[in-house]
């Protein structure tokens, strides 16, 4: 497994789990929509996620919520620039979650540390962008788009085929000059995949975490765990502790999540009792 994620400015230590919090600067994302949408507030989010131990603060401008619309970047960027701007002054890890070249041009140019991209890089000159920098990036993987990925998703094989699309967008990253040692795995909970799809990859979750590369998981809040516990969004924190820390014991080695104190709480005590 690895044992570091170069990102920009940092060398993150992979010795223990790392927390990624999330900064989503939109009217209408899944869980949050609305709630830091105004730059001066995610800001104040931001902060309390770091108070609370995030160790990466991941800033959004565009909801992926199944059926969400394109964003034009122009509106992306309106929403995100001035957190971004902000965020980097304080020293902290920065990323910055679009699949659109033209943020991330403009993020690298800022500053962000990370590109997290639900598209793995594959919009044309996304990869080109990130190769010209320092910056680290996170390679996600979906089938279809945010506006029809959960209409009829089919797998022949979920983890050979999710495996496999990562492992050929590293490829293509390390082949246009991105050091292997930027790129982490996100086999993307929740994206073109039914329930029992997402069961099939956290029981062999461990085939991911084996490839090498840092393995980021984000199931924080999703539909697989209403469907799970039949709770609603504002009563899902169990549950996402527990899938948390499942992935965790599987080998993923960052958790992309909306609650960061409990989170890093729950982390300390499995670290301890399974130390």
């Amino acid at each position: 497994m690895a044992t570091h994620w170069h990102a920009g400015r940092f060398a993150l230590s992979l010795h223990r789990p790392l927390v990624m919090g999330i900064v989503n600067v939109t009217p209408d994302s899944f869980s949050d929509g609305g709630q830091h949408a105004d730059a001066a507030l995610a800001l104040r989010h931001a902060q309390t996620l770091l108070e609370e131990g995030a160790d990466i603060l991941d800033i959004g401008g565009e909801s992926s919520r199944p059926g969400s619309a394109h964003l034009a970047h122009a509106q992306e960027w309106a929403r995100i620039a001035p957190v971004v701007q902000e965020a980097v002054r304080w020293n902290v890890p920065v990323s910055v979650d679009t699949y659109q070249p033209e943020t991330m041009r403009r993020a690298l140019e800022l500053g962000v540390d990370i590109i997290n991209d639900i598209h793995a890089l594959q919009r044309p000159g996304a990869l080109q962008i990130v190769a010209a920098s320092n910056a680290g990036v996170c390679l996600m993987h979906m089938q279809g788009d945010p506006q029809t990925m959960q209409q009829a998703p089919h797998y022949d094989d979920v983890l050979g085929e999710v495996r496999q699309f990562l492992l050929d967008r590293a490829a293509a990253a390390e082949a246009l000059g991105i050091d292997r040692s930027r790129i982490a795995l996100d086999p993307g909970f929740g994206f073109g995949k039914t329930l029992q799809h997402n069961l099939s990859l956290a029981k062999h979750l461990e085939a991911l975490a084996q490839t090498g590369y840092p393995l980021l998981v984000g199931v924080s809040r999703k539909s697989m765990i209403g469907a799970l516990t039949g709770r609603e969004l504002a009563a899902r924190l169990p549950g996402s502790l527990a899938a948390a820390l499942a992935c965790v014991a599987a080998g993923a080695q960052i958790v992309r999540v909306h609650d960061v104190g409990p989170t890093c709480d729950a982390i300390k005590v499995w670290n301890a009792m399974r130390a």
